[in-house]
């Protein structure tokens, strides 16, 4: 688990003082690459992690400083994993007041001497992941939920249908699964009898309920999300499928790495790429940001709304 390597990392570069990533990753039987992946997770969490290449460099933790991982509860750990799933210290949810508690009581283990240091630091960067035009979605009952999951409790939710309707469910928390900053519960209702995808900005309201269940042996919470994801992908290609065909120069293929292509051959110093777009609303919506650079080939109808926009275009400009 990653959470096992995390906690690792420290005590390894911690223990020995200074540790390449190569030897850390032989050590605990993964990838170089997963290894700097879980330091700048580490370094998000406030560890003072220091990388020097060379042959005399390798990973090490800045001098004087003690990860003293003793004074942390499970729950901190868990709490410090997290940061690399979208949970952030500038939170103001009851799971971001969590984590500044678990980055202050590694700050206190720094000598004082680091302490103006650290509040300069605070003072002069900023880390602000919220988006520009769109506040970030408030999810009440996370933390709920997350501790539902981690001690394996059952769960009674409200949940709100995308129609509005108001359902309550009992579930058995099977895992948290967190895509593009969006929280998925996975869970056995037993309403329905059957694994459902719940998504937790959707979940009004909850009840921990002191009830035992199991999870069975041979589920795989990665494997399951996965396999749903490709249901639900493939669902939407069988109810939503436009194909569009254009002409795109090789050296603009790149701009079109955004698009479904559903089928792709040369044409001379030319891709011809059929694409889907879903439906004709969506790619009149969608076409403006390859026009500049690629000839829509088929279907007509989409040809010549194009070319009736660019009419009008050319009108407003002359």
């Amino acid at each position: 688990m990653r959470l096992h390597r995390l906690i690792a990392i420290l005590l390894l570069v911690e223990s020995r003082g200074k540790m390449k990533a190569n030897e850390l990753a032989q050590a605990l039987e993964t990838s170089v690459r997963s290894i700097y992946r879980d330091i700048d997770v580490l370094a998000e969490a406030g560890i003072p992690l220091l990388s020097m290449s060379g042959p005399n460099g390798g990973i090490s933790l800045m001098e004087g400083y003690t990860v003293n991982l003793k004074q942390l509860h499970g729950e901190d750990v868990i709490n410090l994993y997290l940061t690399g799933m979208g949970i952030y210290s500038g939170g103001h949810s009851e799971s971001g007041l969590k984590l500044k508690t678990t980055l202050l009581k590694l700050e206190k283990t720094l000598p004082a001497s680091y302490q103006p240091d650290i509040q300069k630091a605070q003072k002069r960067f900023y880390f602000d992941d919220t988006p520009w035009w769109t506040e970030r979605i408030e999810i009440p009952c996370l933390e709920s939920i997350r501790t539902a999951v981690w001690r394996s409790q059952k769960l009674q939710i409200a949940y709100q249908k995308v129609s509005g309707e108001i359902s309550c469910r009992k579930l058995q928390p099977y895992g948290l699964v967190v895509k593009k900053e969006e929280w998925y519960l996975i869970a056995y209702c037993e309403e329905a009898k059957h694994i459902r995808t719940f998504k937790c900005e959707r979940i009004a309201s909850t009840q921990l309920l002191e009830e035992e269940y199991s999870i069975p042996m041979d589920f795989s919470l990665e494997e399951h999300w996965k396999r749903q994801g490709q249901v639900f992908k493939q669902a939407c290609k069988e109810e939503e499928v436009y194909p569009v065909v254009i002409r795109a120069d090789k050296r603009t293929r790149s701009s079109l790495s955004q698009l479904e292509v559903m089928e792709m051959r040369e044409e001379g110093d030319a891709f011809i790429l059929k694409v889907n777009m879903f439906g004709y609303e969506s790619a009149c919506a969608n076409i403006w940001s390859i026009i500049g650079h690629s000839e829509i080939i088929e279907p007509l109808e989409l040809r010549q709304y194009v070319k009736g926009q660019l009419s009008f275009l050319q009108g407003i400009y002359d």
